[in-house]
This record gives C-alpha cells, sequence and structure tokens, in this order.
C-alpha cells in the first residue's frame, strides 16, 4: 500500500513518513497526475456555462492529491536528498512543466475563464474572489495562452527545457557542496575560538575523516574565514568556496547558466515582451527594469564609498601583520573581525554561548505570542529526519498551524536557509490549515551555538512563517507567500527587527550553561554594532542584484561569466568584496524562476520593513498591540488578495522612501 495515496489518519494531518519510502513517489507522481489531467479534462469539457464555482474553484481543488505528494517530496528533496529522490526529481522536471504547460495551454478552459473575465462586473463577485480571477487569467496569459500553433510549441519546449536546467544546476551544486572538503591538522586550529573547532570535529566524523575540516557550510566556513590566522588556509577556503559550480567536469555549471539565460530570453520574446527582465517584473512592485535599477544604484554609491573606506583601515591592519600585499577577499572577514574585536569590544567567541539554539527559538516564539497570540507546543511526532522538530501553533486554544524546525547542516541538504509549506492554508472544500517547514545549516553541536548572524537568518525564515502560518484567505492561490516577489521578504525582514529590541535580548539571550543573562555592556556593544560593515553587506549584495538584472535586461549573453565581469567593472566593485552569489552557485537566480530578474527584491522590500518597523517606534512600543493587529491584518493575514502596495498602505498609510533602509544600514550619511 503506497501512503502517500492513502488517507492519512495522523495528528494534524502530517505526512506519515516512517511509512513513506522512496519508492512511493513515482507512482504516487502518476497517480496523482492522472487524477489531476482528469479533473482538469472535466472542469474544461463540461456543457454548463461559465462560472465562478465549476471553473475556477474547481481549479483550486482540482490538483489536492498532487499538492499533498509535491508537498512531501520537494521538502524532502531539498532538506534531505537521496540519490533516488534526486534521480526522480530529474526525471520529474518535464512531466511537470509538461503538466503545467497542458493546462495553460488547454483553450476550451482558457476560454472558460477568459469569459469570466470578460463578463467579470456581472458576476457578484467578492473582492477576493475577482482578485482570483485576475490572477488565475494572468497565470494562463503569461504562460502562453494567447499563443497559437508553432509558437504555443516551441515555449512548451522552451519550458520544459529551463525545468530539467534548473534542476540540473541545484543538483550540480549540491554535487560540488558536498564533495569539498579540507582537511585540518591539530596545529592549524591555532587562534579558532573553541566553537568552530567543535564545528570542524562535527565536519570531519560527516564526512568520514578522523580530524577536524572545514566544509563548504556557510555556518562552518564563515567563521573559519573570520578567525583563522593561517592566510593560505583562508586562501584555499575562500577559493573552493567562490569555485561552486565552477570547477569542470559534470557539475560545472557555467554552460548551463548560459543556456538558461538563452531559453529565458527567447520565453520573453516569444510571449511578446522587450526582455526577460520586462515579462519579470511586470506583475511585481517594481515593474520595470529602470525602477529595479533606479533603487540598486540609489544605495550602491553610498554604499561603496563605506566599504572602500573599511577597505583601507582593514588594509592598514594587513601592512602591520607584516604582509605586504593587497587586501584579499579570503582577508576581509579575517581582519574586519579583529576590527570589530577593537573597535567595539564585540569577540563572537564570547557572544555565542549567550545565542543558543534553543535560546533563540524561545525568542522568536516569544516575539510571536506577544504580538499575536501565538503558543507553540513541541509535538512527539515521527518527522523525515532526526534533526527535525515540530511544534503545534495555537491561539487562544484553537489549533493554527504544524512547524517544523530543521535547522542543522548536513551533506543531503542544499545550502541556504528557506521557509517552505507542505500545506497551505486555504478555506474552500473545508478549513485547511497549514503545515510550515524552516530549513537552516547551522552548525551542529552539543548545545548547537549561534552566530548573531545565525540568529537573524532564523527570526527571518520564522517571519515567512509567520506569514504562512496567520495566512487567512479563501483560495489556496493567493494563501501565505503567494505575493509578489519584491513583497514577500517584507515579512521576513520585517520581523529580524524583533531580535535587535534589547528587552528581547535581556530575557533570552542567556548563557547555556549557567542560565546567566548576557552582561548589559556587551548587550549594548552587541547593539552599538548593528550596522557594523554594513558596506561590505550591501556591496556584495548589489554587486549580485546588478548582475542578475544585466543577465536579463537585453539579450542573453554568451559568455554569463564574461558578462559578470564587465558588470562588477563597469561599477567598480572593490577588489576585496566578491559578489555574494557568483554565477555558477547563484541558485536564486539559476535554480528556477523564482528570483531571476528578482535578487534586488530583498532590497526592496527592505526599504518597507524599515519603515514597517518604525510604526511600532512611533507607537513607543515594539510590541504595540494596535500596531500588531494592522500588521496582521493588512499583511501576515492577507496573502496575495490585494495588490502589495495597497495592502501595504492601508498598514501604514503611504509607501515609503529609501531613506529608512540607507538609516537601518548605518549609510544615510554617507549620502
Amino acid at each position: 500500500m503506497n501512503a502517500l495515496l492513502t488517507p492519512w489518519t495522523t495528528e494534524f494531518g502530517l505526512p506519515p513518513f516512517a511509512a513513506i519510502s522512496d519508492t512511493d513517489f513515482a507512482p504516487a507522481f502518476d497517480a496523482a497526475l492522472a487524477e489531476a489531467r482528469a479533473h482538469i479534462a472535466a472542469i474544461a469539457g463540461q456543457a454548463e456555462a461559465p462560472d465562478f464555482a465549476n471553473t475556477i474553484e474547481a481549479l483550486e481543488l482540482a490538483e489536492a492529491l498532487l499538492d499533498r505528494v509535491s508537498g512531501v517530496f520537494y521538502n524532502l528533496a531539498g532538506a534531505d536528498s537521496t540519490e533516488a529522490r534526486e534521480a526522480l526529481q530529474r526525471d520529474l522536471a518535464p512531466k511537470m512543466s509538461a503538466f503545467a504547460s497542458e493546462v495553460t495551454n488547454n483553450a476550451a478552459l482558457f476560454g472558460r475563464i477568459e469569459a469570466l473575465w470578460q463578463g467579470r462586473d456581472g458576476l457578484g463577485l467578492s473582492l477576493e474572489q475577482l482578485r482570483v480571477l485576475t490572477l488565475y487569467r494572468q497565470m494562463f496569459v503569461r504562460s502562453g495562452a494567447l499563443l497559437q500553433g508553432d509558437q504555443a510549441a516551441r515555449l512548451t519546449a522552451v519550458k520544459s527545457r529551463l525545468a530539467v536546467l534548473g534542476t540540473q544546476f541545484s543538483q550540480n551544486l549540491l554535487a560540488d557542496e558536498r564533495a569539498w572538503f579540507m582537511e585540518l591538522s591539530e596545529a592549524d586550529l591555532e587562534g579558532l575560538p573553541d566553537f568552530v573547532v567543535a564545528s570542524a570535529r562535527t565536519a570531519g566524523v560527516e564526512k568520514g575523516v578522523a580530524g577536524p575540516v572545514v566544509t563548504l557550510s556557510r555556518s562552518l566556513i564563515v567563521p573559519f574565514l573570520q578567525f583563522s590566522p593561517r592566510r593560505a588556509l583562508r586562501q584555499k577556503a575562500f577559493e573552493a568556496w567562490g569555485l561552486r559550480g565552477a570547477n569542470g567536469g559534470a557539475t560545472d555549471n557555467r554552460g548551463v547558466a548560459a543556456e538558461i539565460l538563452a531559453l529565458r530570453a527567447e520565453r520573453a520574446q516569444l510571449l511578446g515582451y522587450a526582455s526577460f527582465a520586462d515579462y519579470k517584473l511586470e506583475p511585481e512592485m517594481a515593474k520595470t527594469p529602470a525602477a529595479v535599477r533606479e533603487l540598486l544604484m540609489r544605495v550602491w554609491a553610498p554604499a561603496k564609498r563605506k566599504a572602500m573606506a573599511d577597505a583601507a583601515v582593514l588594509e592598514a591592519m594587513l601592512h602591520a601583520d607584516g604582509i605586504a600585499g593587497p587586501l584579499e577577499p579570503w582577508d576581509w572577514r579575517y581582519y574586519s573581525e579583529k576590527r570589530r574585536l577593537a573597535e567595539h569590544d564585540l569577540d563572537e567567541a564570547a557572544l555565542k554561548p549567550y545565542l543558543s539554539l534553543d535560546a533563540m527559538l524561545a525568542a522568536q516564539f516569544d516575539c510571536a505570542n506577544r504580538l499575536f497570540g501565538l503558543e507553540f507546543r513541541a509535538l512527539d511526532t515521527p518527522l523525515y529526519h532526526a534533526d527535525a522538530r515540530a511544534w503545534e501553533v495555537t491561539r487562544r486554544g484553537a489549533h493554527v498551524a504544524v512547524f517544523i524546525g530543521d535547522y542543522f547542516a548536513r551533506g543531503s541538504k542544499r545550502s541556504g536557509a528557506w521557509c517552505s509549506a507542505m500545506r497551505s492554508q486555504r478555506k474552500l472544500g473545508g478549513e485547511q490549515s497549514p503545515i510550515v517547514v524552516n530549513v537552516c545549516n547551522f552548525a551542529k553541536g552539543d548545545p548547537a551555538l549561534l552566530s548573531y548572524d545565525d540568529a537573524r537568518t532564523l527570526f527571518h525564515e520564522f517571519g515567512h512563517a509567520l506569514h504562512q502560518m496567520l495566512s487567512n484567505v479563501t483560495y489556496g492561490f493567493i494563501s501565505g507567500t503567494s505575493v509578489a516577489r519584491d513583497f514577500v521578504e517584507l515579512p521576513s525582514q520585517l520581523y529580524e527587527h524583533w531580535l535587535e529590541v534589547p528587552e528581547v535580548l535581556e530575557k533570552h539571550a542567556r548563557h547555556w550553561q549557567s542560565g546567566a543573562a548576557m552582561p548589559a555592556d556587551m548587550l549594548q556593544r552587541l547593539l552599538a554594532a548593528g550596522t557594523y560593515d554594513q558596506g561590505f553587506a550591501t556591496v556584495e549584495f548589489i554587486g549580485s542584484a546588478l548582475v542578475d538584472l544585466a543577465f536579463h535586461e537585453g539579450a542573453a549573453p554568451a559568455d554569463p561569466m564574461q558578462k559578470q565581469a564587465e558588470v562588477l567593472e563597469a561599477i567598480g566593485m572593490p577588489r576585496a568584496i566578491r559578489m555574494r552569489h557568483a554565477t555558477p552557485h547563484f541558485a536564486h537566480v539559476f535554480s528556477g524562476d523564482g528570483y531571476s530578474s528578482g535578487y534586488y527584491s530583498y532590497m526592496w522590500s527592505e526599504v518597507m520593513d524599515a519603515d514597517a518597523f518604525a510604526a511600532f517606534e512611533e507607537a513607543g512600543d515594539a510590541f504595540d498591540p494596535e500596531v500588531a493587529a494592522r500588521l496582521e491584518q493588512f499583511i501576515l493575514s492577507a496573502g496575495g488578495s490585494e495588490e502589495p502596495d495597497q495592502l501595504y498602505t492601508k498598514f501604514r498609510g503611504k509607501m515609503p522612501g529609501v531613506e529608512p533602509l540607507l538609516k537601518g544600514r548605518g549609510l544615510l550619511e554617507e549620502v
């Protein structure tokens, strides 16, 4: 019996992970796709005239089984990959693309949607229903529903190939990250804090090596670059980190990226757009490439000035150590950490014992309780991996969601941090509560101790989770994070601000052994250093965002690496700072269409999150109940039920300018 295809009697309808095997997935997808196709055919072929219920609402429920199977599989494929799952992912990519194209190319089905759209004023639709109808029609048109003949067939082929290439890019990157590690001798541990040594030894055990190692996990390689006094080892590690996806052979992503860009340009041309960026940005808040470039360049100038001033200080420190050469990228974090200790008396090794994972989880849950009345109860239930943990989320005794946290780096998990939903909230067809997953790549330890950046990542992903958990809409199509890409980062980046609220750290940042609160002077220094090294962080981000935009603005570059170099030269990228994500490992842009032409969206959302938190500051209370209620009503619960600028204006009264962002990054004085 296939557990994916039988009713789930588990608590809260969680997937019965213990009963699911890898061999279940392929037949489950076959059955789910067959069922979905039958439902779509019935909707398109029915004799009754189209109405909202028999067409749009029927479409909302047509893929229920496929959604269930996909929700389990794709979460596992990202967080706990196996050879069997990777092989099935490669097999599914063209199949799932073909199915999506079948749906949007179904002329009879689109005819019903178009008839509803043309007669929408007489249908008596609610605002939410009108929004859903609008978005369905937009999705069909942007997927090629108006194309015919050879053009329609070519677009289908292009989308299928893009799906295959996106999967290949991801798996190549995972393979490179999994394969590389650098063994360390006991002497190589000199200067490394205990937490880095412990992480390196744990990583060595995972790799089957007798001693400590450095891997390409950000949670290990970044602190190694911060603390190791051995410059040659820093260089070796940094260069390996930068060469992910560009090592030649079967896992090299440079050719994959070039083909993706060419196909995206062709896709846009088939649909009548001047460029892929024009196509991609049309439904976003930014709307045009020009608007994106204007924001990025507005911030670039002060950020670069700040970074160059910082580089001069760090290079002087390098020379003081007797090294004659210029400051290199593998030097920046090392000397920046020394400078932070000197100028702010802030030692990350001394800070981390106060930022255990359990303490920071308690902090994020406490903030959600104070803001939105949510309560979290740990669940003892089988999950897909021993490291994953689950909580039931309730409010005033009523079930809201199940939240799963999977926090530790491992070879089977892709890099980065993300939020996803195994099941999204909706009311149509019966109340469906969400199952939300946060995945991170923190170094495992006993206990797991976080850096301040790690803690910020934890809060960031939980902000996305709140967007999913507090969703309160009828239709799954607009549920939770189903919003414009440059709006989706608002809840996540906004939630980071509560980590900076002194009373939160005073309560929760406690030493993992003694339980003592973080010393007041350390807390003050931590908060005072909040904008430290923001020139570096902003420059590495904008460099990546501008390269992404340039890739998609005009004709596809034959050689993406040359184009990358040209863009960085044109903006005068500082020598000692590299893009946050170079092209061969730029998964945001090449593992799928999600952030293609859209990496800027983190900064677009930051303009809003800085202004949104100011609403709490103006109220004089970071937990002001009236502001929190408006935030939930107009942002967190609303999903994609209205245009994002309308939702934000309802929350805040107006759209913000860029000044709060510059102030938040400590760059305002540079303007």
